[in-house]
C-alpha cells in the first residue's frame, strides 16, 4: 500500500510542480462549442472559426467524408458539410478533430492505452448525445456530446505524467497494479482541475469529477446521461474495460432517461457503427 501511495503522491507532486505540459484544447474548437450551446447559433460564425484553423478545417472534412457520414458525393467545403450534415453535427466533428490530437504518445505501450482511451471518449460522446436526444433532453445534446468526450480527460493527464517519468528516466517503479491504481484514483480530480484551467463551465467539470461516484446527484441530468453512456461503453468493451454483465436498464441513471431494453440495444448498434470515428 505504501508503494501505491508514494507513486500516486509522486504523480500529484509532478503535476503541482508543473513538470508536465497539460493538454491544451484548440481555441477554435472551443469557440465552436461555445457557439453551438447558444439558443440560436450562427452558422457564419461556426464556418469562419473552422476555416480560420487550417488543420482543423482539413480534419473536419476528412471525418465528414468518413464511412460513418459518407454520402454519394464528397464534401469539399465546411459550408457544404453543414448543409448536408447540419451545423450541430459539423460542430461535433470539429470537437472530435481537435480533441484527437491530444491522445498521442511516442511510447509504444502508452500509445495503445491512449488509443483505447480515445475510443472510449468518442464512444461516450456519441452515446451521451444519443441518450440526451432519445431521453427527451434535446436541449442537452451538444453539452452531452462535449461532456462525454472529456469526462475521462483526467486519465489523459495521468498518462502524460507517466510518459514523462519514462522519458526522463525518473526512478519510479511502474507495475500494472500501480498504473491501474493511479488511473482510477487520480483521474476524476485531475479531470476536474484540467477543465477548470480550460475555463469551462462548472457543469462539465462536475461530470469529470463525479461520473464514477457510487451515489450521485440524480437531479443533474447531464451527469446522469454521461454516467449512462460510460456504463454502456464499458459493457460492450469500448475503451480500457469490458464488463458484459452490466445490467444497464436496472440502474438509477437508466430510470431517469426512461428508455427500454430495445432502445439500449439500438444504442449498442450505433456504437458499433461509430467505431469508424474512433480511429
Amino acid at each position: 500500500m505504501e508503494n501505491k501511495i508514494s507513486f500516486i503522491e509522486h504523480i500529484n507532486k509532478f503535476i503541482e510542480e508543473e513538470n508536465v505540459v497539460l493538454p491544451v484544447f484548440g481555441s477554435a474548437a472551443m469557440r465552436v462549442q461555445q457557439e453551438l450551446v447558444k439558443k440560436n447559433p450562427d452558422m457564419k460564425v461556426v464556418i469562419n472559426l473552422i476555416y480560420g484553423d487550417q488543420s482543423l478545417s482539413s480534419q473536419v472534412l476528412q471525418i465528414a467524408n468518413s464511412a460513418f457520414y459518407k454520402g454519394l458525393v464528397d464534401i469539399v467545403t465546411v459550408k457544404s458539410a453543414i448543409v448536408r450534415l447540419g451545423m450541430q453535427e459539423v460542430g461535433r466533428i470539429s470537437l472530435l478533430a481537435a480533441a484527437k490530437n491530444q491522445f498521442i504518445s511516442k511510447n509504444r505501450s502508452l500509445k495503445i492505452v491512449m488509443k483505447k482511451l480515445w475510443q472510449h471518449s468518442v464512444g461516450c460522446a456519441v452515446a451521451a448525445r444519443w441518450l440526451a436526444k432519445k431521453g427527451g433532453f434535446e436541449e442537452l445534446e451538444s453539452k452531452a456530446f462535449f461532456a462525454g468526450l472529456f469526462h475521462d480527460v483526467g486519465k489523459l493527464v495521468v498518462l502524460m505524467v507517466i510518459e514523462e517519468f519514462i522519458k526522463k528516466k525518473i526512478d519510479v517503479t511502474i507495475t500494472n497494479d500501480l498504473f491501474n491504481e493511479a488511473m482510477a484514483s487520480l483521474h476524476n480530480q485531475q479531470g476536474y482541475d484540467l477543465l477548470k484551467t480550460w475555463n469551462l463551465s462548472e457543469e462539465y467539470c462536475v461530470v469529470a469529477r463525479d461520473h464514477n461516484l457510487e451515489t450521485f446527484d440524480n437531479k443533474n441530468s447531464l451527469l446522469a446521461i454521461v454516467r449512462l453512456a460510460n456504463m454502456t461503453c464499458k459493457k460492450i468493451g469500448i475503451g480500457l474495460q469490458k464488463n458484459p454483465d452490466l445490467v444497464i436498464c436496472s440502474t438509477e441513471e437508466a430510470q431517469l432517461v426512461d428508455l427500454t431494453e430495445i432502445e439500449f440495444a439500438e444504442l449498442e448498434i450505433l456504437l458499433e457503427d461509430s467505431k469508424v470515428l474512433m480511429g
